[in-house]
């Protein structure tokens, strides 16, 4: 669903990624200042408690992620170290939303919460790093049914929705998407597994 919206979105955002292209902003600027934002909206809004406001700032950055590629594709300014930024700012700005949620919850002495998210933190860059490595030893890993988008999503909505007074919802968004990440992290240890055990020692990088 989320690759379907992807053009639909890239569509609203154009006519800003050409105005902020003709002002000769880098789509690299647009991937750190994205971060930043995150990064710290979430660690200012979520330990007070304030899940709404902080969700719809948090989302006004994490936007930054479809721009900074709008901008790249649009320009001809695409990099090797465009890409590696990106990747290495996702995880950036993922680390500072989590953490923010479990700084939430300690706060309100939700500890059991506090693990879950942590959990989901760990797991998604576990998630990440798995990819990345099998990708590093000429293997493929674009398994799993939760990769960053959805779990950006699950976070994101649950969240908010608990700012809003609905309850429970944070609660069961973490734990599904708990349940999600070490489903996907299973995923693709045995994609990696099975091409690994296949493929004879030379033939890996």
């Amino acid at each position: 669903m989320l690759k379907l919206l992807r053009p639909v979105v890239t569509r609203i955002l154009t006519p800003l990624g050409r105005a902020l292209a003709r002002r000769g902003i880098s789509p690299n600027v647009v991937t750190t200042v994205g971060t930043v934002g995150t990064v710290a909206s979430a660690l200012f809004f979520y330990p007070r408690g304030q899940l709404f406001l902080g969700t719809v700032v948090i989302t006004f950055f994490v936007l930054a992620d479809l721009l900074d590629g709008v901008m790249a594709r649009m320009t001809g300014s695409g990099s090797l170290w465009g890409a590696f930024l990106d990747s290495t700012l996702d995880r950036v700005g993922d680390a500072g939303i989590f953490a923010g949620l479990v700084f939430w919850f300690i706060v309100s002495d939700q500890r059991v919460l506090a693990g879950v998210a942590l959990f989901c933190l760990a797991a998604g860059a576990l998630v990440s790093y798995i990819k990345a490595r099998a990708e590093g030893l000429g293997m493929t890993c674009d398994v799993g049914i939760a990769e960053r988008p959805e779990r950006l999503v699950v976070g994101l909505v649950s969240a908010g929705l608990s700012g809003l007074g609905l309850p429970y919802i944070l609660a069961v968004g973490l734990w599904l998407l708990a349940a999600a990440s070490a489903i996907t992290v299973g995923q693709r240890l045995l994609r990696v597994y099975r091409q690994a055990v296949s493929a004879s020692p030379p033939t890996l990088r």
